[in-house]
Parts: C-alpha cells; sequence; structure tokens
C-alpha cells in the first residue's frame, strides 16, 4: 500500500469514526425518552435494542452470505459478545432513565483507564508511570461527576462504571477473538445472544417486581418506530466503527470516542434541558485529558 493510499484510507477512516460517535448517542437519547416519557421500561428497551439490530442485520448477512451463521467459527464468544454487551446496554439505559446523559457519558468514559489497568494486569504489557497517573487524575475527574450524581441519584450513579467494567471485557473478548468471522456475522450473533439474555433478564426482572424491567408493548406507531430506529443506529452504527478500525490506526482513532459526550450534551440539552454544571465540566475536562494522554502515550511507546 503506497504512502497516499495510507493516508486516504486514514482519513476515510477518521471521517467515518466521527461520524458514527456523533451519531451514537441518538441511541441513548432515544433509549431515555422511551424510558421517561415513552412508560417503557429501560429493560424493555434494551430487549428492543438487540431484538431490532437482528432483524436490521441479519437480512443483510443472509443476502451477502446466506452459510455464513452456520459456519461462524466461534458461535459461543459471539453469543457471550452479545451477552456481555446487552448487559452493559442494560447498566448504560437504566442510568439514563435518571440521570443526564453527559453526566452517564463522562463516568462511563472510565473505561479507556479500565482496559488500560486489565491490559498491564492480565496481558502483562507494560504501562509506565506516566500512564498510571494518568489513570489516578482520570478516575479522580470521573469523582468529581460521580460525588453531586450519588448525592441525588444514590447507586445508580455507579451503573456506568459497571457498564465500562462490561464493556471493557467486551472488548477483551474481541481482543482474543481476533478476525476469524466478519464484523457483519460477529454483529448478528452478538444480537441473537443479546435478544436471548435480555429476554431471560426481562423475566427475572419483572417476576421479581423490579420497575426497570416491567414488560409492555409501545403504545403507538410512534414508538415502535423509535424502537426500530434504535435498533438501526446501533447496529449499522457498530459495523461503521468496525469498518473505521479496518481504514485506520486504533490510536489515531480513539480520541474521536469523546465527541460522544459532545453530542450527548448538546442532545441532552435540547431534548431534556439537561445541562452539566461547572464542576461537572471540570471532572469532564479531566477525564477527557487523562483519557488523550494515555492514547498519546501508548502512540509514543508504539513509535
Amino acid at each position: 500500500m503506497t504512502q497516499d493510499n495510507s493516508s486516504s484510507n486514514s482519513f476515510r477512516g477518521m471521517m467515518i469514526m466521527a461520524g458514527c460517535m456523533v451519531v451514537l448517542p441518538a441511541m441513548d437519547a432515544i433509549a431515555k425518552y422511551m424510558a421517561t416519557s415513552g412508560g417503557m421500561s429501560p429493560g424493555q428497551v434494551t430487549f428492543y435494542r438487540f431484538f431490532f439490530q437482528l432483524v436490521c442485520t441479519l437480512p443483510l448477512l443472509l443476502a451477502v452470505s446466506p452459510k455464513a451463521l452456520l459456519s461462524t467459527r466461534r458461535p459461543f464468544l459471539n453469543l457471550l459478545r452479545g451477552v456481555l454487551h446487552a448487559a452493559a446496554s442494560l447498566m448504560f439505559f437504566v442510568a439514563v432513565k435518571y440521570m443526564p446523559l453527559a453526566d452517564v457519558f463522562a463516568i462511563y468514559f472510565v473505561e479507556p483507564f479500565m482496559l488500560t489497568m486489565m491490559s498491564a494486569l492480565f496481558l502483562g504489557e507494560k504501562v509506565g508511570w506516566r500512564r498510571w497517573l494518568a489513570i489516578v487524575i482520570g478516575f479522580g475527574g470521573a469523582m468529581i461527576v460521580i460525588q453531586p450524581s450519588f448525592e441525588i441519584f444514590g447507586l445508580k450513579s455507579l451503573l456506568p462504571v459497571a457498564c465500562a467494567f462490561l464493556f471493557t471485557l467486551y472488548l477483551f473478548l474481541n481482543r482474543a477473538m481476533g478476525d476469524g468471522d466478519t464484523p457483519l456475522t460477529m454483529q448478528t450473533m452478538a444480537g441473537i445472544g443479546g435478544t436471548l439474555f435480555m429476554a431471560v433478564a426481562l423475566g427475572i426482572g419483572h417476576s421479581l417486581g423490579d420497575v426497570d424491567f416491567e414488560i409492555s408493548l409501545p403504545g403507538n406507531s410512534q414508538a415502535w418506530l423509535l424502537l426500530i430506529l434504535l435498533g438501526a443506529i446501533s447496529g449499522y452504527m457498530h459495523l461503521l466503527v468496525v469498518k473505521a478500525f479496518r481504514l485506520a490506526p486504533i490510536s489515531l482513532l480513539a480520541p474521536f470516542q469523546y465527541f460522544e459526550i459532545i453530542s450527548a450534551t448538546a442532545l441532552g440539552f435540547v431534548l431534556f434541558s439537561d445541562f452539566p454544571s461547572p464542576s461537572k465540566w471540570l471532572g469532564i475536562l479531566i477525564i477527557v485529558a487523562s483519557g488523550l494522554f494515555i492514547i498519546w502515550r501508548e502512540r509514543v511507546r508504539a513509535t
């Protein structure tokens, strides 16, 4: 590959990643709307998110490669990916029901720090003192965001941290699986695993009388359209993210994840009149700065 082609692919990857990060918070805004104004529990919303992701990706997979599902090399691990992603999404959707979108995203972005820590502890990757310091500072920024939220929302303010941990496990599993299956096959299998997991979780939660697992059908055509859009955004945007990572290096694309905070803050303000307080903005800036420093150190180390 020539240098010009490499630069062109990197630019395309960055543009795709930036677009996806701007659009993906719309999925969480839909989940928040359905859980607050739409009269639907977060558990039910999470179920429909994976069900309609499956509905959107399965026909595409069957059209491209009808035997792909039967010939997947790692069916169990692919289904487990869906279970981890569904559990993480459930915690995220419960959190956005009670908390502002920007707060949830800010706390969730402790995920790069967790990924770096787990890489050092379990994969033996070398993490220098500068990155350990950035991890500590980043967690401190998260505490600045969590502290007032904890006083208002209690233990629910820790749900984004649990979500970040589960998503870190999901990313570890992706790394362990390599590229044995196509992204479309992996995404469809994840839809199956997530749908099955949420069906069981909904049944258990509903039988225990948990309000966040109430079972109900969408009340009108608008609700159905929003839930279908939720699944479509999830399925197709994550496919595009995989495409972006095949065009450009991870270290080049990782900073674009923080675009989600900008988009989430704008949507939260426009749709729900939520806007971070000055102290929360300080925490968000600390988290972003620490995360960008870790990404920069990764690039320096690789070089």
